[in-house]
């Protein structure tokens, strides 16, 4: 019987992960925006050893000209994997997802890092599902071959390009009673009107999201924009207190969730290829009620008056140039009190 389950970093580590690889008879796919974890790129080494077909996409490097994958994709390539750089069709690769033996599929926020496998709160889902696994199949080789692919409308699987923004935007609309999101980042109008809408209709809204210092400076602007705008029509806005927030989750009436690397932002919508995943099984959304309530009862309100804006940008550049960039007035009132 077709199944899913729930991965949760770093709370479960990376040992089935690691498990999948090193059960693999046939052949692996994996497709990843980030790959250096040592452990990982050991095992994916030792199951080519053993004659399994392994192919890796690999995101070819960042807008800034960084290339996280350098050292992986030399290291991967001597020891006779194929690699390619993601498709040129789109401005980042920032799927993270892995097929075993075309029957068992990881769609993942994580990515194959250090990192995000011990110090960050990540997800996956792990499916069996047979259209679920051989749609990630059918898209891996579109790309990997530079051709077209369009995902299934009624699918589970969630695409970017494609219907990304159509179907969060649809999930939050479906929202009675409650709405938990955990995303790095807020940045898309869409998106953020519709979870003003869903908390002026009454829904319980509450969002995790990372301090605003850790943005980028092109997005700081709509980042914290966005934060400040749905925490003035009363959606609580909270930062993980001692874990750093990586995943990109909604969960919906303690019934339903979306689970994959997909931010909530116009980038990863309209210019990235993403996946997340649409769940409703009972016992992946009992952990994740689980979790995010912990994660919750773990966090604090974000401070996003100008004075708080002021003090946590300051992790980061200087308190003039913060209320320059931002147009606060935090930096007259304090004046003022001098």
């Amino acid at each position: 019987m077709a199944s899913r389950s729930l991965l949760v970093l770093p709370d479960d580590s990376p040992a089935e992960i690691l498990a999948a690889i090193e059960d693999a008879r046939k052949s692996i796919r994996v497709k990843m925006f980030v790959f250096s974890d040592p452990r990982l790129l050991d095992a994916v080494i030792a199951a080519k050893k053993r004659g399994v077909a392994v192919r890796i996409m690999l995101n070819a490097g960042r807008r800034d000209g960084d290339d996280d994958n350098a050292e992986s994709r030399k290291l991967l390539r001597s020891a006779g994997i194929d690699v390619a750089d993601g498709n040129p069709d789109f401005a980042l690769t920032h799927e993270k997802s892995m097929v075993v033996d075309d029957a068992r599929a990881f769609v993942k926020s994580l990515n194959w890092s250090v990192e995000n496998l011990e110090e960050t709160r990540d997800y996956a889902i792990v499916t069996d599902h047979r259209s679920e696994v051989d749609e990630i199949v059918t898209c891996f080789e579109a790309d990997w071959e530079r051709t077209k692919f369009k995902g299934r409308e009624d699918s589970t699987l969630i695409w970017c390009r494609g219907l990304g923004r159509e179907r969060v935007a649809h999930f939050i609309d479906q929202a009675k009673h409650t709405l938990v999101v955990q995303n790095e980042r807020y940045q898309d109008a869409v998106i953020i009107e519709r979870l003003v809408r869903a908390q002026t209709r009454g829904v319980k809204v509450r969002v995790m999201a990372r301090a605003p210092h850790t943005l980028k400076k092109d997005k700081l602007v709509e980042g914290v924009g966005g934060l400040r705008i749905l925490q003035d029509v009363g959606v609580k806005v909270h930062k993980l207190k001692h874990l750093r927030l990586h995943g990109k989750l909604l969960l919906a009436d303690e019934e339903r969730a979306i689970v994959g690397s997909i931010n909530l932002a116009p980038g990863s919508f309209d210019d990235r290829r993403e996946l997340a995943i649409e769940v409703d099984d009972k016992k992946v959304i009992k952990r994740l009620v689980e979790v995010t309530e912990h994660d919750w009862k773990h966090s604090h309100a974000l401070d996003l008056s100008d004075e708080g804006l002021l003090e946590d940008l300051a992790k980061r550049m200087s308190p003039e140039k913060a209320a320059a960039t931002l147009v606060l007035d935090g930096m007259e009132k304090k004046k003022k009190k001098k």
